[in-house]
């Protein structure tokens, strides 16, 4: 498997590929990886000759600097971890910050229309600035044909569709569906920091959500919300930051329901030290 740390020299094999006419996938990683990203890899490489992995925990989208520093880099078991995928299709780019940012890490600023100010934008000041300068680092520099997000990640993929869209950016963005874990709890990184008392009550994250999806059939946005609010009031070890049922499109809170537009619930979640994310379509 090919592995580039140099902007140039990615930029050199990506080219040589698209003057054979190979399409180019590319899969935006801050490594840790787990089978949800085995999943987007498959997809993209089920889509294109050839994926471009990037591994690259990118300091300027952390509001935190002990969740920065407490992130779990693991390069080479990743490597060992896509070449059960595939040991030739395959490009690894895991850049220095220096690569990356050339001496000034600091993030560009962004308009996303709002997007950028709802749930996650809320609780992590500068977050998606850092999302939108990493992202259109690596489409300038690897120029995909497509790039393949998971939904876990929600508002930041419909950040990256409205990035592209208003910079003109020529890739293709691809959503893939939530990978969970047996028991429910959405794939993350993060997941390995769980102490097991907290990995053990996690799942009570997606069972709410499940309920939530069942109860906004017939009640309404607040209802449901002051339902989910109760049920993190009354739990040991799970502490709710927040619950929201927002337009899958604007991402603002739902006021009242419309059969013309889509819902999502929202939720994060502190497991301890640990803060999990999760989604689920309403309708």
């Amino acid at each position: 498997m090919k592995i580039y740390t140099e902007k140039h020299k990615i930029i050199n094999a990506v080219e040589a590929l698209k003057l054979k006419n190979l399409s180019v996938g590319m899969v935006p990683t801050m490594g840790a990886l787990h089978q949800g990203h085995l999943q987007l890899v498959i997809r993209a490489l089920k889509e294109n000759d050839v994926a471009v992995v990037s591994i690259f925990v990118n300091p300027t989208q952390f509001d935190n600097k002990t969740d920065l520093e407490k992130y779990p880099r693991t390069l080479e078991s990743d490597v060992k971890l896509l070449e059960t995928v595939s040991e030739t299709d395959i490009i690894v780019y895991a850049p220095t910050v220096e690569d990356i940012y050339d001496g000034n890490t600091v993030s560009e600023t962004f308009d996303f229309d709002g997007l950028e100010y709802e749930m996650e934008g809320k609780f992590r000041y500068g977050h998606f600035d850092g999302v939108g300068t990493i992202v259109k680092r690596f489409f300038e520099i690897v120029a995909p044909n497509k790039a393949y997000f998971g939904e876990k990640d929600f508002q930041q993929l419909q950040i990256i569709k409205k990035l592209v869209e208003k910079y003109r950016i020529p890739v293709k963005i691809v959503g893939c569906e939530i990978h969970r874990e047996a028991n429910g709890l959405a794939m993350s990184s993060r997941n390995t920091r769980l102490e097991s008392k907290y990995k053990n009550a996690a799942p009570f994250i997606y069972k709410t959500l499940k309920t939530a999806k069942t109860k906004f059939g017939t009640k309404s946005a607040n209802k449901v919300t002051e339902w989910v609010d109760n049920q993190f009031k009354n739990h040991d070890l799970l502490k709710l930051e927040y619950f929201i049922i927002a337009d899958t499109k604007t991402l603002k809170p739902v006021k009242r329901k419309s059969n013309k537009k889509t819902y999502r619930a929202f939720i994060a979640v502190y497991a301890g030290e640990i803060r999990l994310i999760d989604n689920i379509a309403l309708n």
